[in-house]
């Protein structure tokens, strides 16, 4: 396996502020990353800054396949390879399910509409809704929403995907059918940076879990060693406090 995203001393600022602190981190092609920790600890600043929606320190640097991430021409291209997806779904409200998903490849891959209405079709079947297609969104559930909001991700084929708290949005029981989507991309081997607070979901999912805190990355390593057997004092006092409620 190679390294797909690699962040070398990433901080960033907000001000005197500081969210993030000498970040590293690689992720290998195919890997699954479950980012958890408390609120305000840095995880989703962090994945952030992978695709440029905040700009991190100059100190640092990120690059994707090799692609240095900077503003400037290959900023496009970076977002090409590495789409995310919100916890808000940020889905466009006029337009039906299926253009959601036909938009963004027809006009930054040169899809023909065609091409672009048989992709979505695919991604809207892989992600188990493909009867939603002619809907908006505001007609389906938060759950469904953000299905489409993957297959859209899905449609520009990128190498990675990064999640930010994708559940978090969602009523309870809306929960599982997201989290088995973005498990069977797993099972496909698409690489993933998913920060969560679904935490049987990391321990499950994951290849590899991180742990953090105060802008730090404080513990990383397989799910049962960090679950089970986590060596920072500040990472057992989380997983108790959290998997105790």
């Amino acid at each position: 396996m190679s390294t797909l995203i690699k962040l070398e001393n990433i901080s960033k600022h907000y001000g005197s502020f500081q969210a993030l602190t000498d970040i590293n981190l690689e992720v290998e092609e195919g890997e699954v990353i479950c980012v958890i920790g408390p609120s305000g600890s840095g995880k989703s600043t962090m994945i952030r800054c992978i695709n440029l929606l905040e700009q991190y320190d100059d100190n640092g640097t990120i690059t994707v396949d090799d692609i240095v991430v900077q503003k400037g021409k290959n900023l496009r291209e970076v977002r090409a390879e590495v789409s995310m997806v919100f916890q808000n779904f940020n889905l466009f409200p006029h337009l039906t399910i299926l253009k959601n998903i036909m938009l963004a490849p027809m006009r930054t891959k040169g899809l023909s509409a065609a091409d672009a209405k048989i992709k979505a079709l695919e991604l809207l079947n892989k992600v188990g809704i493909a009867e939603q297609a002619d809907k908006y969104p505001a007609q389906l559930s938060g759950g469904q929403q953000q299905r489409v909001a993957i297959a859209r991700a899905l449609a520009m084929e990128p190498k990675a995907l990064l999640f930010d708290e994708p559940t978090s949005a969602l009523d309870p029981e809306m929960v599982g059918e997201v989290l088995d989507v973005i498990q069977g991309l797993a099972n496909y081997g698409v690489t993933m940076i998913v920060v969560t607070h679904e935490m049987g979901f990391a321990r499950k999912v994951a290849d590899r879990v991180i742990f953090m805190d105060s802008g730090k990355i404080i513990e990383q390593g397989e799910p049962n060693d960090i679950f089970d057997s986590p060596k920072e004092i500040r990472t057992q006092n989380f997983l108790k406090a959290v998997l105790t409620h």
